[in-house]
Parts: structure tokens; C-alpha cells; sequence
């Protein structure tokens, strides 16, 4: 597969002609090859092959058949032959394609179209140029010479030797390649053709939530060799004990297309086979986004949940748990987002007319990622408000998959409030050029919320406050470069104080209000909101990026305990997505944007316990390596504290095709094992071969 790869993303337009000219040179009873008996000797490399083919169209000896403008007729119609066959193989191929794959292909696609779609669903990044490279789970872009697997991996292992000890390295030509394994097989649901922000590798992370589904294989390597698979387990890798220590259920969240558009199953012998893989290795459950775009896609208040009935019954079936997420947001536009699910179209075709249902920024550009939440009480959806369209479709799925929750397979129910389903502003949004670790922009300026704005400002009795600060820089500033984040900037003065208190009060109210509604529909269900880990500026007197999403978090504030009150106020669980494997992974992104990921999920833990406020987690970073493992336990097992707190439950991201492959389920198991405080036989060798 990984020569198969590179011969695929290796050719262009350009090379077209060449590929064939070889392919016909190859068809010709050897007769160069008789001549030329240094090109016999089997040695010749593939660029000494194209050295010689060069030469030969410079000299063009008469006769001497290496110049193209000197190939004999009868070579150039067998040339022309040749295209026809390739031709309806494409044609034959596309057809396949858009019956059997659903591939998102044009009538008149061409190879080119062909390859793009092979190479996107393989994980590699397209850009509508035709520049082809790895997305950030397989490192940098391949080199000549080299397979495409060889030189995504390597890349990836040499970052993982510089910042730890090397992990859990596969070696393995039998097995699929993580090139291939990294997207999710779901093409029941329309992917997108990339635009250049999509997918555009990037230094480090933005908004947690965003991210987790992209980063891949973080400190692992792959190369091809004897068709082994060989285990290494880095030689000081120190193995602590979790025997003893509390139970943490275990949740897999499922692919984001594991439901299609038209609201089935895309895949459900592939999944049923997954599933019980996990049931195998005593998962407890999984987690699911239940898609507004989905559910409520062509109409109001017309709800279709087969599907979902269909997945939580398989579910069911094995005595495994779900937790779902309420995604009042938009799949697609995000790193690692690998399907599209857009909002309701009904919603879509109120944004063309009044567009300031979105969030937007200072310069009027709008996201429609998720609805602002200055509509939350404004009866602009076909005369509802957000939040009773918000309550309608939680109360539908109530009703309608009310046997879940009466039995207790749905365990929790967890309520998207903004973008990714994070508590947050859509403050940091590729799609508008925001690149790590720019501080982002507020997201206030469509009319609703700068109509709240001006009311706050009244109350106040200074009307020239009611506007958002124009000294805060673009995207992609760094805090010392804008005069309201520098160090005694304008965010500490009389004006800063107030627009920020506003700010963050919106995003408090938003979750408060419809929390409130959620814990009246679901009752005595476990409901949760989610909350991203913004690390990035943390040791900045400002704290720029948290500003930025809603949190008021400067250093002489603490803006997490109100959000932990509110969440308590309800009942509600802390599900925090934390990226420890970042950490670990990229020690230098951090310090350069003096984050600090460890201190912000420290100080959100904190508000958390001292509200009495439960906390589960998400990791942000797919891994399936024993160090990243370790990583994670030391996030949820917390081993010095004397109240022996813990978590109420974790959720792993990804189910993907790659975990469920050899080592990995091992691996996985281990780590499922510690996190229910079970004993594991720990190796005390530092090499374990094992044959696949």
C-alpha cells in the first residue's frame, strides 16, 4: 500500500506523458534494454532511469529510440490505445466510486479528482491546487525517493526521540498504515473539498476541541520491515501502579460520521465489529454526537432519530453504555474534521438573509459554525427562539428514545453550547486564517450582541463603552503586540474591565440558560457541558486567548469559578478536553507561547471540586502508545491526593480503524485496565517482539 501511496500522491499532469512513454518503453520486447546493458544489470536506480531517459531526449540519435519526437507510428498510436483503456478504466472507476462509495464526485471528474478523494480519505491533506502533503497526523510532506509512509512516519518519530523517550515503535508491512487508517471510513456523509485553511499543517493546536480529531500517532514511528511488528517499550519508561485506585469508566467516542446524512448507519457491520472488540477489552461505553444538522435538517420541529435508535439498540445489544452530545454545531472546517455536517438547512437559509445569526468579528466576517448567542431570546427561527429550538430538540429526543434513558444505556447527556459543543466564543477559527498561537478576536459584533452590548453600556451610564475594543490586534497578534492584552494594557483599565465582564457574562448566561432547560427535560439523567483547555498566554498577566474565548481569566481573576457554580447550580458534570499528549509531544510550542496546559487544567480541576461540581475528561490527541498512555493516567489518576478525588468518567478519542489493529488493542486494554484500578503485568524487558 505505501508504494501504491506514493505512486498516487508521487505523479502529476506533467509526469502524465512520461508514465506512459515508460509503460509503452516497457512493452517493447527490451530492446533498449538490450543495447543499454548497464539498464540490464537490475541495479540502475529510479533516478538513474531518469537521468538516462534525459540525456536520451537531448541527444535524440537518429535511431536510436530515446527521444519522444523520434518514437516510431506504430509506438505512438499504441501510446494513444493505451490512454483510450485508462480512460474508461477512470470512468469505470468513478462510477464505482459514486455508486458504492458515495465519494462526493463531479459528473465529469477525472483522474486527478479520483486521486484527490483516494489520497483525502487516506488522511492526506489536498488543496484545491492540487498541493498534496500529509496532514499533521503523518508529519511532514513525503520526500523523493521515499514512500509516502515512510516519510510521514519518520518525521513523526524523529519529533517524538526529541521530546521523549522513543514509543512503542511499529514495524510492519502486513498491517494497514496509519496513512490509511486515519481517516474514518464514514463516506456516508458528504467531505468536503478542503479550502487552504482546512487542513493546513500547523505548529501546534488551536481550541482543543478542534483539534483532537487530526493530530495522530503522537510519539510513534512506522517502517516497512520482514512483515514484522515489533513492540519497543522505551528503556526508562517507568510503570506506576494503579491497582487499588478508584474505578473510571471508560468511554470510545464513536467516528463523526458513524450516522449519515440521511440519518442511517453508514457503516454498521464495520462498527459492530468494533464494538465488540471494545466490549472485548471491557470498554464501558461510547459516545456519540446526536447532529442538530442531522436530526432537524430539512424542516422545523421534523425530527428523524432511525439511526441513532438503530446504533443505541446495537449498543444496547452488547450491555455497553453511551454518552451523547446534543451537536448544535457544524462538523466540518475544523483540523481533523474528516466529514461535513452542516446546520439545519432551514437554519442555512435564514443565515442568507439575516446573516447576524452567526458570530462575527470585528471586520463583519461571519462564522456559521454554531448560532450567536445573542439570538438565544430573539423569535428569528421561524418564530422560535434559539433556546426553544434548543429545548424542542432536546425534548424530541427525550420522547422518542426515551427507553435509553428509563433503562439507564444513555448515562449522560451532554449539551453542546457553542462551537465543537465547548463552552466557548468561536474565537480562534482557521477558516478565517487564526493560525496557533495567535491571541484570536472577539466574536460580538453581529447585531444581536452588539445590541446587548450598548444596553450593558447604558446601565452603566457611559454609552461611549458600547463598542469592542480597537486596539486588540488581528488573529494572529501576540499579546505584547496590542496595546489591551500588553502588560497594563487596556484590559486591566475601567473600560477593558466592564467589555470583558460583559463578554464572559454572555457565555455564562448562554450555558445557564440552557442548562436549565436541559436538566427539565432530562430530569434525573446526568447532564454535562463541555469546557476546551485554552493554554496558550497562560503566563501573560492577560491571558490574551482565554479573554479571547469568554473566559475573564487574567492573572488577577479567577474565570472559572463562576462557570463551575453555574454547572453545579444545575447539576451538571465538567467535561474538560485536556491535551497532556500535547505537552508531552511539543514541550517548545508551549514555553514559545508561554502556555502552560498543565496549570489551566489544575486551575479548572480546582474550581470544579471546590463547587462540588463532578468532572469527567476527553483527550484532545488521538495516541496509541504506552508513553501517551502514561501521560493521560497521570491526568486522571491522581496519585498524591489524600481525598483520593477522581474522575467520573473519561472519554477516548477516536474509535478509528488503527486502534482496533494488533498492538494497539493491547496497548489499549493496559491503559483501560489502570483506569479501573486493576492490576497490569508491567515488562521489565525493554524489547518485546511479537509476530502478527
Amino acid at each position: 500500500m505505501a508504494t501504491d501511496m506514493h505512486k498516487l500522491l508521487g505523479t502529476s499532469e506533467e509526469d502524465d506523458d512520461e508514465e506512459m512513454d515508460m509503460d509503452v518503453k516497457e512493452e517493447d520486447d527490451g530492446d533498449r534494454r538490450n543495447r543499454d546493458k548497464h539498464a540490464a544489470s537490475g541495479s540502475s536506480s529510479n533516478d538513474e532511469f531518469m537521468f538516462q531517459q534525459s540525456m536520451q531526449d537531448q541527444v535524440g540519435t537518429p535511431g536510436g529510440g530515446g527521444s519522444r519526437r523520434s518514437r516510431p507510428l506504430e509506438e505512438k498510436e499504441r501510446t494513444k490505445l493505451r490512454e483510450r483503456h485508462r480512460r474508461a478504466i477512470t470512468a469505470r472507476i468513478l462510477g464505482g466510486l459514486r455508486r458504492h462509495g458515495n465519494y462526493n464526485l463531479r459528473v465529469r471528474a477525472d483522474i486527478n479528482d479520483v486521486i484527490a478523494a483516494l489520497a483525502r480519505e487516506a488522511g492526506w491533506v489536498v488543496l484545491p491546487d492540487g498541493t498534496t502533503f500529509p496532514s499533521k497526523s503523518q508529519g511532514t510532506k513525503p520526500t523523493g525517493g521515499s514512500s509516502a509512509v515512510a516519510a510521514g512516519s519518520s518525521a513523526s518519530h524523529i519529533a517524538s526521540q526529541q521530546t521523549s523517550p522513543p514509543a512503542l515503535r511499529v514495524v510492519s508491512s502486513g498491517l494497514r498504515s496509519p496513512v490509511e487508517l486515519s481517516s474514518c471510513r464514514m463516506k456516508g456523509v458528504f467531505t468536503p473539498a478542503p479550502s487552504p485553511y482546512d487542513m493546513l499543517p500547523i505548529q501546534s493546536p488551536e481550541l482543543v476541541g478542534s483539534v483532537n480529531k487530526a493530530e495522530g500517532l503522537v510519539g510513534c514511528s512506522v517502517d516497512v520491515i520482514n512483515s514484522k511488528q515489533i513492540l519497543e517499550i522505551p528503556p526508562n519508561l517507568t510503570e506506576q501502579d494503579f491497582s487499588g485506585t478508584p474505578y473510571v469508566p471508560v468511554y470510545v467516542m464513536l467516528p463523526l460520521g458513524v450516522i449519515n446524512m440521511k440519518c442511517e448507519l453508514a457503516d454498521r457491520d464495520g462498527l459492530l465489529k468494533h464494538l465488540r472488540i471494545l466490549k472485548s477489552i471491557h470498554v464501558d461505553g461510547v459516545k456519540v454526537d446526536c447532529w442538530w444538522g442531522i436530526v432537524e435538517g430539512h424542516s422545523p420541529q421534523e425530527y428523524n432519530w432511525t439511526g441513532y435508535r438503530q446504533l443505541f439498540q446495537m449498543v444496547r445489544d452488547l450491555n455497553l453504555k453511551i454518552q451523547v452530545l446534543m451537536s448544535f454545531h457544524e462538523c466540518g472546517g475544523n483540523v481533523g474534521d474528516d466529514v461535513c455536517i452542516p446546520l439545519p438547512h432551514w437554519v442555512a437559509e435564514i443565515g442568507r438573509t439575516n446573516p447576524d445569526i452567526y458570530f462575527t468579528d470585528r471586520e463583519g466576517r461571519r462564522n456559521p459554525e454554531c448560532l450567536s448567542w445573542g439570538i438565544d431570546k430573539e423569535r428569528i427561527l421561524r418564530g422560535r427562539t434559539a433556546l426553544e429550538v434548543y429545548f424542542d430538540y432536546m425534548r424530541s429526543f427525550r420522547i422518542e428514545l426515551a427507553e435509553f434513558l428509563e433503562d439507564g444505556v444513555i448515562s449522560m447527556v451532554e449539551i453542546g453550547l457553542g462551537p465543537c459543543g465547548e463552552l466557548r466564543y468561536p474565537s480562534c477559527p482557521i477558516k478565517h486564517g487564526w493560525r496557533y498561537p495567535g491571541v484570536g478576536e472577539f466574536q460580538c459584533y453581529d447585531k444581536y450582541l452588539s445590541k446587548s452590548l450598548r444596553k450593558a453600556a447604558e446601565s452603566r451610564g457611559h454609552l461611549f463603552w458600547a463598542r469592542g475594543p480597537d486596539n486588540t490586534g488581528s488573529y494572529n497578534s501576540q499579546p505584547q503586540g496590542t496595546g489591551f492584552f500588553c502588560d497594563g494594557g487596556d484590559y486591566d483599565g475601567l473600560y477593558g474591565r466592564f467589555f470583558l465582564k460583559w463578554y464572559s457574562q454572555v457565555l455564562i448566561d448562554h450555558a445557564d440558560q440552557i442548562l436549565c432547560l436541559a436538566k427539565l427535560v432530562f430530569d434525573s439523567s446526568c447532564i454535562a457541558a463541555k469546557l476546551p483547555e485554552v493554554h496558550w498566554w497562560y503566563r501573560t498577566a492577560s491571558h490574551a486567548a482565554e479573554l479571547t474565548a469568554g473566559f475573564y481569566n487574567p492573572s488577577n481573576r479567577d474565570g472559572y469559578s463562576a462557570i463551575a457554580s453555574t454547572l453545579k447550580k444545575h447539576g451538571a458534570t465538567l467535561s474538560f478536553v485536556s491535551g497532556e499528549v500535547q505537552v508531552l509531544n511539543r514541550p517548545d510550542d508551549f514555553s514559545g507561547a508561554l502556555g502552560e496546559p498543565e496549570a489551566v487544567a489544575w486551575q479548572v480541576l480546582n474550581a470544579a471540586w471546590d463547587s462540588g461540581t463532578p468532572v469527567a475528561r476527553e483527550n484532545s490527541l488521538a495516541c496509541h502508545d504506552r508513553v501517551g498512555y502514561n501521560k493521560m493516567l497521570e491526568s486522571v489518576k491522581f496519585r498524591n491526593d489524600p481525598d483520593r478525588k477522581h474522575l467520573s468518567s473519561f472519554a477516548y478519542s477516536r474509535l478509528v480503524p488503527a486502534l482496533m489493529e494488533g498492538h494497539n488493542v493491547v496497548e489499549f486494554e493496559r491503559f483501560v485496565k489502570k483506569l479501573h484500578g486493576e492490576a497490569v503485568m508491567n515488562h521489565h524487558h525493554h524489547h518485546h517482539h511479537q509476530q502478527v
